[in-house]
């Protein structure tokens, strides 16, 4: 797993709180509440997941240059089952 990226809110921008992580974080106390838009966004690496920004500035690259894999769902959370945005 690629640690320092992740899911986020989305609302009036592309990128808000809360802060969605890719793994287990016990740390995560935030309650998710109806109406909530998050982008789920689990991002692995072959090799050591670690990045590095490139020179356009929003590129992310693998340090070791190992392949990596990027999916995304957008859902919103209601008070039932959450509604896929994406699929």
């Amino acid at each position: 797993m690629i640690r320092e990226l992740g899911g986020h809110g989305i609302g009036r921008t592309i990128h808000e709180e809360p802060r969605v992580p890719n793994y287990p974080d016990p740390g995560m106390r935030r309650v998710l509440t109806e109406g909530l838009v998050i982008a789920v966004e689990p991002i692995i690496a072959a090799g050591s997941g670690q990045t590095l920004l490139a020179e356009d500035g929003w590129t992310m690259k693998t340090v070791d240059n190992r392949p990596a894999a990027h999916y995304e769902h957008t859902i919103v959370v209601t008070k039932g089952a959450p509604v896929l945005l994406t699929a």
